[in-house]
């Protein structure tokens, strides 16, 4: 190859790189830089900010009462995510390894559910929440998080479970483990990383979610979640732009520290479990 040719070659890739990292970065380098700007709120944004503060941090948590929204957030995405991880889990073994009636049906009801707009399901899961008597709760709303993760869940875990080969699990059970062993030493580690793919899908799911949300806890604001809570600082004829953005940052830390926390899982259950010879 012409060495100029591949030096140019080399240089469009790192533009084309640069620039793709530029419109990808840029709207986070707003948020965290005017939450830091002394003249965000007055409408003095600058590209870089000429004096740092940390009062709208501080109005934030102290008149915005984000502390309180925090915890309930915290709270909906954790059983969020255990309770869905565990019932995915369970049922795409259930589709994948055995046969029962009406298995296909099923999974094409799953498939079915997937393709349903969101938006189409806000009425009946309200009118089911009202039923059971958990509106203005947390609790009603885990239940809708819950169903809303379980059919993305199943069918992508089911994928994982199925893709795992039937002679690692027999080999197991020759060399006298038992279901419960074979399943949390061989089969469990190997579908580590979709069932990581599936508790981020849950986890930002409950974290961000603003309609079901507003519908569900309705004026219950001590339940309210960093979704609606964020709506706050949002005024009829003008925004609050230094809250907003520091209540953005906030919100982004915590799916920053739980990315971090389960993507090693993604690489490490690639290759654990497996047979050595």
């Amino acid at each position: 190859m012409n060495p100029k040719k591949s030096v140019l070659s080399r240089v469009g890739i790192g533009i084309g790189v640069a620039v793709v990292l530029a419109f990808t970065l840029f709207p986070a380098y707003w948020m965290i830089s005017s939450a830091f700007d002394a003249n965000a709120s007055s409408g003095g944004r600058s590209f870089i900010p000429e004096e740092f503060t940390l009062d709208h941090f501080i109005f934030v948590f102290n008149e915005g009462g984000f502390g309180v929204f925090l915890r309930n957030s915290a709270i909906v995405a954790l059983v969020t995510v255990l309770v869905s991880a565990l019932v995915c889990l369970l049922a795409a073994v259930a589709v994948a390894r055995f046969k029962f009636k009406f298995r296909t049906t099923i999974l094409m009801l799953i498939l079915v559910v997937q393709m349903v707009p969101l938006e189409a399901l806000v009425i009946p899961l309200f009118l089911q929440v009202k039923s059971l008597g958990l509106l203005n709760s947390i609790i009603g709303l885990m239940i809708v998080y819950i169903a809303l993760s379980l059919a993305f869940g199943i069918w992508m875990l089911r994928g994982f479970v199925a893709a795992v080969p039937v002679e690692l699990e027999e080999a197991a059970y020759l060399d006298g483990a038992s279901w419960w062993r074979m399943f949390r030493s061989v089969l469990l580690p190997l579908v580590m990383p979709g069932l990581v793919a599936t508790s981020i899908f849950s986890f930002i799911t409950a974290w961000n979610e603003f309609i079901f949300a507003m519908t569900m806890l309705g004026g219950a604001t001590d339940q309210y979640t960093v979704a609606i809570g964020l709506k706050s600082f949002f005024g009829l004829h003008s925004n609050d732009w230094g809250s907003i953005m520091a209540a953005s940052t906030i919100i982004t830390i915590p799916v920053m520290i739980f990315f971090v926390i389960v993507q090693g899982r993604l690489a490490s259950g690639m290759t654990a479990g497996a047979v050595k010879g």
